[in-house]
């Protein structure tokens, strides 16, 4: 498996479409997938979308519970790292956030001057 850093900054806008869920390891037993930490690993729906360009989604992993994060939220995705897979003849890339998946906090409203305050 090749891993492919990610750098997150110029992905563009990052929104979560689909809120933390616990990653099964087995689907069969219930299994929850941990880290090698022992951490329980999570996955989060993000929607990604550069300017002018069509949004793309992807599910990225992470270790600990993003705290924060819900549906509808912007995100910042630290330590993003893609990693190419293949089983059989299938193959694609899986996403996984080495730091963080974290919320982007809210701008402050502009205060808009109507009227004669000058």
């Amino acid at each position: 498996m090749q891993s492919i850093p990610v750098d997150g900054t110029r992905l563009g806008t990052m929104t979560c479409i689909v809120a933390p869920e616990v990653r099964i390891a087995n689907r069969e037993t219930g299994e929850v997938r941990k880290d090698r930490e022992g951490q329980t690993v999570y996955t989060v729906g993000v929607a990604v979308r550069q300017d002018g360009r069509r949004a793309s989604i992807v599910e990225i992993s992470v270790s600990g519970e993003p705290v924060g994060v819900t549906e509808g939220v912007r995100v910042q995705v630290t330590g993003l790292t893609a990693f190419s897979w293949a089983m059989g003849d299938r193959h694609g890339l899986s996403f996984r956030a080495a730091d963080a998946i974290t919320p982007v906090p809210a701008s402050a409203p502009v205060a808009s001057r109507k009227g004669g305050d000058a």
